[in-house]
């Protein structure tokens, strides 16, 4: 596995040369939501689908 330096590197280098500072950054971003959600998931860190949509409707009637 690379290290955050290496991702963020190979992330870099893969966008083309025209890329914002706005396009780093949410390519970043999005890199490491992706892995904190993978590493949940390896964790075994979930909420099944039916407690999510039940906690969703409490949020809508409320």
């Amino acid at each position: 596995m690379n290290t955050p330096k290496e991702a963020a590197a190979e992330i870099i280098h893969d966008l083309p040369d025209n890329a914002t500072y706005d396009d780093i950054m949410y390519h970043l971003y999005v890199r490491a939501k992706i892995e904190r959600a993978m590493k949940d998931v390896n964790e075994g860190n979930l909420i099944e689908q039916e407690e999510v949509e039940e906690m969703m409707k409490k949020w809508i009637i409320e």
